[in-house]
């Protein structure tokens, strides 16, 4: 049976895309919806024009109430009937709430080896710490921050020359190929790591 993913989105989405353009064919899943908490969120823009269905919870209105915030995300969520969510770049922190009711079905893309770096950015860090191999993880979400069981890594050598932003830019490539390999395994049922080197 095919499963419907929710992906979450933030921004321009370039993860979200390749999610998207994946999921054709034999692959396992379909996006049936893509969240965003920003209305101009250039990823929202995006799946509308391929014709899927968006929705936009601004999480502004409610101030620091993060359940309240939550309890929208849901709301929307239930009209689509998703089996998944994926966290696409969605810059807001998920309280256990919601966390704990998809345990198991929600999965993230996080910019840097894990448990390295959790957090923001993650590439200065690397760099600061002298570190050779970088890169990034696919998990599953959990109420603690970049957190819960590793999916697939995805790693670089840096380079000499590598600066914050080139290294960041190399890695995006990396999180291109890995998130759609490891959602096509995750639909399927397949728990065990995948490890991709760049």
């Amino acid at each position: 049976m095919t499963k419907r993913v929710a992906i979450f989105v933030s921004g321009g989405g370039s993860n979200m895309r390749a999610l998207v353009e994946d999921m054709t064919g034999d692959h396992p899943a379909r996006p049936c919806v893509v969240v965003s908490n920003t209305a101009d969120a250039g990823g929202i823009v995006w799946a509308k024009a391929q014709g899927i269905a968006t929705v936009v919870v601004d999480h502004r209105p409610f101030g620091g109430d993060r359940p309240a915030f939550e309890a929208a995300l849901s709301a929307a969520l239930e009209r689509h009937s998703p089996d998944m969510i994926c966290l696409a770049g969605f810059m807001r922190k998920l309280t256990g709430g919601f966390t704990d009711v998809w345990a198991g079905r929600m999965i993230n893309i996080h910019p840097s080896l894990l448990p390295k770096y959790k957090g923001l950015n993650t590439h200065a860090r690397a760099l600061e710490a002298g570190d050779t191999l970088h890169g990034c993880t696919v998990h599953e979400v959990t109420a603690a921050l970049d957190d819960g069981p590793i999916l697939g890594q995805a790693s670089l050598k840096v380079a000499p020359d590598d600066t914050a932003e080139t290294l960041a830019a190399r890695v995006l490539t990396l999180e291109h190929r890995l998130y759609p390999a490891v959602l096509r395994r995750f639909a399927a049922g397949i728990r065990a790591p995948l490890f991709i080197t760049g």
